[in-house]
């Protein structure tokens, strides 16, 4: 026998699978919004004209191996999406979206197991990497709380539904009333509540929040405890807190199952009060504002792997006890605070954040912000002018404008907590 021999891989099957030097590229370049691949095969993708989707093989062999090119370089501007088709993709679910926005690139994917399932293991661009985002967030609640014009401590909460409508107060079981806690989302669906004050002090307890808005019992232990801190989602799936009382800069992770990490050490400046959104759209986050001692107006970016940047300069107002939220899928906002104030400063989707403007409404601090409905927020409850606790809320649609107040459902309360969950309408 003569020629070279090439190594192949051998699949579960024992088919021997095609290796990228012998992968078999289709002659004609796609040019429409779909495509159906198989393993084995290259496939040349023109988005010169429109976004295209590539739907994977329903079903894979360890070894198959898929790679799609940037015919045109043009990803940059008309993305081409992957969808895994009920497998893995890096070892997250169908039910994220696989984004590749960086022109010139080439995926070449192998499919390793049920675990991680297809799995990128080569590119010729130095910048590439695959957005991958989770779902977005549909409902929302607010959990516990005070009130001290007679109700005191709340342990209810309060379920917001994906058209913004602020349920009555419904109980919780296990999970006890305290002050000043943290809120985000994780997993894609879900949520978690942590640390906070019970009379007993300040705490490091935390509650899991399942994706049909059930409150779990309270869990203590990981990290410092402490109140006043501000929690926000990224990278898609996961969570992180940040400062508090102290104040601290120290900051816990969420892994995507929801388990809380321990401190990890301070970067920017420390402080209570802060507020947080995410931006983007690709997993990053913003931390803001804030008690150092006095008040800030700093901020710090979060990377999609949960990196906290050093402070950058601050624009707008300085204050504590304000709210943040998500809009639009891709910016953010920060709103109310302060001495009862309604400034409002927006953040775009490269985390700039603009100036004061004035936001509808009444003025309040101790509010929280929350994403609902797939691109709009709400600010629900607070403490206003002359300290006294209110119920009401404020949409904000999907271009930032926060809307004119909504008579409260839920019982008047301020240093309560809230959080987007659930992925179904």
């Amino acid at each position: 026998m003569s020629g070279i021999v090439t190594s192949n891989v051998f699949r579960s099957s024992g088919v021997i699978a095609a290796t990228a030097a012998g992968i078999n590229f289709e002659s004609t370049v796609t040019t429409g919004t779909t495509l159906s691949v198989e393993a084995g095969n290259g496939y040349f993708i023109d988005t010169t004209s429109n976004i295209c989707t590539v739907t994977l093989p329903g079903s894979a062999e360890a070894g198959d191996q898929i790679v799609l090119v940037d015919y045109a370089r043009t990803w940059g501007t008309y993305s081409m999406f992957i969808d895994s088709n009920g497998l893995n993709f890096q070892g997250e679910a169908d039910t994220y979206i696989v984004e590749y926005d960086t022109s010139g690139a080439t995926v070449n994917i192998v499919y390793s197991g049920a675990s991680k399932g297809w799995t990128p293991i080569s590119d010729d661009v130095t910048t590439f990497k695959a957005v991958i985002t989770a779902p977005v967030t549909q409902k929302a609640l607010i959990f516990s709380g005070y009130n001290n014009a007679g109700a005191g401590a709340l342990t209810s909460k309060n379920l917001i539904n994906s058209s913004g409508v602020v349920a009555s107060d419904s109980s919780t079981s296990g999970a006890a009333f305290r002050t000043g806690s943290g809120g985000a989302g994780y997993g894609g669906d879900k949520a978690i509540f942590g640390y906070g004050a019970f009379d007993a002090g300040v705490q490091n307890t935390r509650n899991l929040v399942s994706n049909a808005g059930v409150v779990g019992s309270d869990t203590s232990g990981a990290g410092t405890a402490r109140q006043y801190t501000s929690a926000v989602g990224y990278g898609a799936d996961k969570a992180i807190f940040y400062g508090g009382s102290g104040p601290t800069n120290v900051s816990n992770l969420v892994s995507n199952s929801g388990v809380l990490a321990a401190d990890t050490t301070g970067v920017g400046s420390a402080r209570s009060g802060l507020a947080s959104t995410a931006f983007g759209g690709d997993g990053r986050a913003l931390f803001a504002f804030g008690d150092t001692g006095s008040v800030t107006n700093v901020s710090n970016k979060v990377s999609d792997e949960g990196v906290i940047a050093t402070d950058t300069t601050g624009v707008g107002t300085a204050r504590s006890r304000l709210a943040g939220a998500t809009y639009g899928t891709d910016k953010g906002l920060f709103v109310y605070g302060g001495s009862y104030t309604n400034h409002q400063n927006l953040v775009s989707n490269s985390g700039v954040v603009a100036s004061d403007t004035t936001a509808t409404g009444t003025g309040r601090q101790r509010t929280v912000g929350m994403a609902y409905g797939g691109d709009k927020a709400i600010i629900v409850a607070g403490l206003v002018s002359g300290a006294s606790p209110t119920g009401i809320s404020n949409l904000v649609n999907n271009s930032g404008v926060v809307g004119s107040d909504v008579s409260a459902v839920t019982t008047a309360r301020y240093f309560h907590v809230g959080a987007g969950y659930s992925t179904s309408a």
